[in-house]
Order: structure tokens, then C-alpha cells, then sequence
């Protein structure tokens, strides 16, 4: 949760309190919740109904928890101290005035001006809570004149959600950013093309993550959305017996509304994180102007237009050294500006549109070609279709490395000095069809693709570098290398390929993976060419003569039917 206000006040003498139990979560319920949210949408966007759904959510999570620890204050210390918010704060509880807490919205759910109720209940809790200034909507609700008897419905529906941790959960950040989680996916699909402004699909976020692997340090996004490449992070970090105590979280967003979801999306997940003070253009209002990220992990917009006029920021230190990015398309400007917030031993791996791998328009091309010829191009992946919301075409990653020596001495796990080499990765023919229109890694595909990339590198563990309170991460870094140890790298054609500078020259300074894996090799089954053909001919034969007794057979239905086939202008009857 974000930073609370410091503990001021003095433990009295404490009295035990049992601990409740809470019911079992039915399995599913965030799919029932959505259709039954769904519904009550009527004249509401998808683009506006995701800050109406979420807020309410999000007001619901916070209220119960409040709930839970008041009642703990009052069996611990005593009435007296239901009202001290740093006994809230103490345990990362909001702390929440009377007319803020869902009990009351409940209450007043029927009232004709709820709307106005759940606007002031969400000022309360900004005002009482200094880390979610500039996170929940100003007077949203009654600004969108929203039936009040489709509002009061919602609010049914979502008291249901039961969000206190119970045996299937860890935590109740576990449970509601499962709910996060799962809404954020279905309002990106339904919104089509606006929903890629804030969501970038789960898979490529794991990929990303995996392929980095962000155990500590300071973690960084330039165009964060709503947050999800921050909260897989720390999926990766937990999964691997790390401590997100270790990361700092940095973001910026454009989009006000979208800045909001952030920062709910984080906190409903217990993520302390700087998104800035406000929302902003990352090119010309950059809210961390002096960060120095550990890694990077992004999804700028595609192909960006007119991002800048033609005399802004012609000499920015972001492009220092390089050729000015051109005003007609942002994607260079994205990676130089990632670039440039890169630490010594900083990685970035982002999404880009694959015309960024080749494209030589207005000295994108010369910029492309400055980039390998400093050596920051680590690793190269295509992507299939079909994986965004937003759009079909492929896309590909990127992943930039500041420091290819492998002699990062902050980094537990050591790597091979890569120097002068880029591993590229066709992964087009990866995935699987979810829908009619979606496609998405499996889990297989993200593992695949991952141990490639860190079979490539060499990575070794740095034991002599491991503290003591990292034993856990230690273990689980071991395990990793002892897996990588089993297998050396080898290039596979039509799949990957481990290239040289001079590789990458030769062609141009193209970095389409597809130039450099070649085609995949064609498996020979040990049958002779004689053999296969007699068999295949055979098979053809036989086909043939199916063929031939069923057209014989719809011309007699044909026939018998009064149809029969028409010969120099009388009717063919062979009956």
C-alpha cells in the first residue's frame, strides 16, 4: 500500500483478539461478477463504466479492511482509539471517516443522491489519506448523471465481493487484484482499440518480466497505464522468493483517468510506488527527470504521431549523441528517452510496432543504426499476431542492456561478457488462439523463450555477493542455473540465433529476427521419396473414384427430382 502517515502514537498494553475466519471464495466469482456488473452498464461507455466499476471496488476493499482493523483496535486498546488514524496507519489500513466507509454508501445506496454520497465518500478518503492524493475520481459520479437505480443495483452487485483473505487467498491484495486483474482484461477487450491505452496483455507482461528478472533495485515505465508491468514485477519477485522491499516502483502516465487506475491498481495491491504528482506528457512534462532506473519495462503507443512539433526539443539531452528522433513517429523517441534513464548496469525490454526493427524512415534508420553500433541491443524477439486488444498486427520486443560484461557486481546472478553479440528470437508461430480474435502466450511459450534468452547469457551465480538475508532468493537462483547448466546454447534455425556486429551490418542494420534464423529445418521422417510417393498416389486414386460415385449419386437425386442434366436442348434421362 502506499506510504501511510508515520506511527506517532503510543501502543497501550494490548488484549488478544481471536482471528476470524472468513468464508470460502467461490471459484469463478470474478467472471459472475463481471456479467452481473455488466448488465447494469446501459447508456455508459465501457471507457467511463471501467472508473465507475473499479472506484466502487476499490472503496469496498479499503472499507473492509478498515472494518476489520477497527474492530481489532476496539478489542485491543479500546473505544477511545477507533478514531486515531495512526493506529491504522500502523497496520497499512486507510483510515476512513464515517460518511467514506461502504457500510454507509450501503446504506444509502436507494437515496436519490447517492451519486453525490459516493463522490463526497471518496474525497473523504483522499483527504484522510495523503499517499492517494490524485488516485481516486473528482466528482465523477454525479458529473456523469447516472441512473440512480442502476448505481444502486451496482452497488448490490459489488457488495457481494467478499475481499477479506480467506484459505485460497494469501493476502486480500491477492483477491482484489485478481478482481483488478480479470476487469482491467475485460474493459481493454471491450473497448477494442481505446483499451490498449491502459492494459498491455498479461502474457507479454510476464514475458517481459521473466526475461529481465527485476529482484531488486529501481523498476521504471515510462507510459505505465494502469500499472500492470509494476504489478507483475513483484509477481515475479514473490514467485521467486525475493522481497519487494528491495524494488522501487517509478511511472508516468499521460491520461488523468488512466493515472487514477494506476495508482488504485497499486494500492489495492499493498504497492507503495512514484507515479508523480500528476499526470503528464513523459516527453515534455517527465515527472523523474534525474532517475536512473535498474530496469525498464514498457508499452509505448504504437507509431505515435506528431508527438512533438518541428522546433520542440530539437537538442533534448535525452537524444545526446544520436540523431533527433522525427516528429511523424515517437517510437525512437521512446527508446532514447529509455535509454537515457538507464543506469550503468540498467536492462529495458518494451513493446514496440515491428516497423521500428527496419524502418528507415526520416533517420530512424541512422538512429537504429548508433544504438547496435554502441552496443545496447541485447535481445530481439518477434511476437506473433493477434495478441493485443487493440490491434492484430505482430509486434516485436526489445531489450537494451547498458552493460553487456557480465561483471555486475550489484546483480545475483553473473553473467557471460555478451559484448559484440545480439541473440535474436523468431517466436511468430508461438501461442494460442483464445477467441475468434485473441491469441496469447502459454506458459510453456514464456518458459521456452525465457530460458533461451538466459541459457544465452551464462548466467552464474554470484554467491560471494549474496547477503544473508538473501538466502531464499539465493536458493532460487540456483535452482535457476543449475537448470541452464544442463543445456548449452546452441542457435536453432528457424527459431533463434546468437548474432555478431558484423552479422548485423551485413544486413543493413535491420534487426527483424527473421534475417537472422533462417528457416526451420525440415524433419526427416526416414521414409523413402518411392515409398511416399506410391503410398500418396494411391491415396489420391482412391479418393478419385469417391469422387466419382458421389456426383454419380446426386445426378440420379438430381434426375429423380425432375432435374436431370440438359443435352442440345431435351433433358438427359438415364433411368
Amino acid at each position: 500500500m502506499e506510504t501511510a502517515p508515520k506511527k506517532t502514537a503510543t501502543k497501550p498494553a494490548t488484549k488478544k483478539v481471536a482471528k476470524k475466519t472468513t468464508k470460502q471464495a467461490q471459484v469463478g466469482f470474478e467472471e459472475s461478477l463481471w456479467d452481473a456488473a455488466n448488465k447494469l452498464r446501459g447508456s455508459v461507455e465501457s471507457a467511463e463504466y471501467k472508473h465507475i466499476v473499479l472506484s466502487l471496488i476499490f472503496l469496498k476493499f479499503i472499507s473492509d479492511k478498515f472494518e476489520v482493523r477497527q474492530k481489532a483496535i476496539i478489542a485491543e486498546y479500546g473505544d477511545e482509539y477507533i478514531d486515531m488514524v495512526d493506529f491504522y496507519a500502523m497496520d497499512n489500513v486507510f483510515y476512513l471517516p464515517e460518511d467514506a466507509r461502504w457500510s454507509y454508501i450501503q446504506a444509502n445506496a436507494k437515496q436519490g443522491d447517492i451519486a453525490v454520497k459516493i463522490d463526497t465518500a471518496l474525497h473523504g478518503v483522499e483527504k484522510n489519506n495523503k499517499s492517494l492524493a490524485g488516485a481516486l475520481p473528482d466528482n465523477y459520479f454525479s458529473r456523469l448523471g447516472l441512473d440512480a437505480s442502476k448505481l444502486s443495483a451496482l452497488i448490490d452487485t459489488i457488495n457481494n465481493i467478499d475481499t477479506i483473505a480467506n484459505q485460497n487467498e494469501k493476502t486480500e491484495e491477492d483477491l482484489v487484484g485478481r478482481v483488478y486483474e480479470y476487469f482491467l482484461g475485460k474493459f481493454a477487450a471491450s473497448e477494442g482499440k481505446g483499451g490498449g491505452e491502459f492494459y498491455t496483455p498479461k502474457s507479454i507482461v510476464t514475458l517481459i518480466a521473466d526475461m529481465i528478472e527485476p529482484f531488486e533495485g529501481k523498476i521504471y515505465d515510462p507510459c505505465c497505464g494502469s500499472g500492470g508491468m509494476f504489478v507483475q514485477s513483484l509477481k515475479f519477485i514473490n514467485s521467486h522468493n525475493g522481497n519487494q522491499k528491495n524494488v522501487s516502483i517509478y511511472g508516468q502516465e499521460y491520461t488523468n483517468t488512466t493515472y487514477k487506475l494506476a495508482k488504485m491498481n497499486l494500492a489495492v495491491r499493498g504497492i507503495s510506488g512514484n507515479l508523480g504528482d500528476v499526470a503528464g506528457d513523459t516527453f515534455f512534462k517527465d515527472q523523474h527527470p534525474d532517475l536512473k532506473a535498474d530496469y525498464i519495462m514498457a508499452n509505448p503507443p504504437f507509431n505515435q504521431k506528431q508527438w512533438r512539433a518541428d522546433n520542440e526539443l530539437v537538442d533534448d539531452a535525452r537524444w545526446a549523441g544520436y540523431p533527433t528522433p522525427p516528429t511523424g513517429n515517437a517510437n525512437y523517441a521512446w527508446i532514447m528517452h529509455m535509454i537515457s534513464k538507464l543506469s550503468e548496469h540498467g536492462t529495458a525490454g518494451f513493446v514496440l510496432a515491428n516497423g521500428s526493427m527496419s524502418s528507415n524512415t526520416s533517420g530512424e534508420g541512422d538512429i537504429r543504426q548508433k544504438i547496435i553500433e554502441n552496443d545496447l541491443v541485447d535481445c530481439m524477439i518477434a511476437l506473433p499476431g493477434q495478441l493485443f486488444y487493440t490491434t492484430q498486427i505482430p509486434v516485436c520486443l526489445w531489450f537494451i542492456s547498458k552493460d553487456k560484461r557480465g561483471n555486475n557486481e550489484k546483480c545475483l546472478l553473473k553473467r557471460r561478457d555478451r559484448q559484440g553479440e545480439t541473440l535474436f528470437i523468431d517466436a511468430r508461430e508461438m501461442g494460442t488462439m483464445v477467441n475468434r480474435t485473441l491469441k496469447e502466450l502459454t506458459n510453456d511459450d514464456i518458459a521456452k523463450i525465457t530460458q533461451t534468452y538466459h541459457i544465452w547469457r551464462g548466467e552464474e551465480l554470484t554467491t560471494e555477493t549474496a547477503k544473508p538475508e538473501s538466502a531464499d532468493k539465493e536458493q532460487s537462483a540456483q535452482k535457476e542455473q543449475s537448470a541452464n547448466k544442463e543445456q548449452e546454447y546452441e542457435d536453432v534455425a528457424g527459431y533463434c540465433k546468437s548474432a555478431t556486429l558484423a552479422d548485423i551490418k551485413a544486413n543493413d542494420y535491420v534487426l527483424t529476427p527473421g534475417r537472422y534464423v533462417g528457416a526451420a529445418d525440415i524433419i526427416d521422417d526416414g521414409i523413402p521419396f518411392e515409398t511416399k510417393m506410391s503410398e500418396l498416389s494411391q491415396t489420391l486414386y482412391s479418393q478419385m473414384n469417391q469422387a466419382d460415385e458421389l456426383d454419380n449419386a446426386i445426378r440420379k437425386n438430381l434426375q429423380a427430382l425432375g432435374y436431370g442434366e440438359e443435352r442440345d436442348g431435351a433433358k438427359r434421362n438415364d433411368s
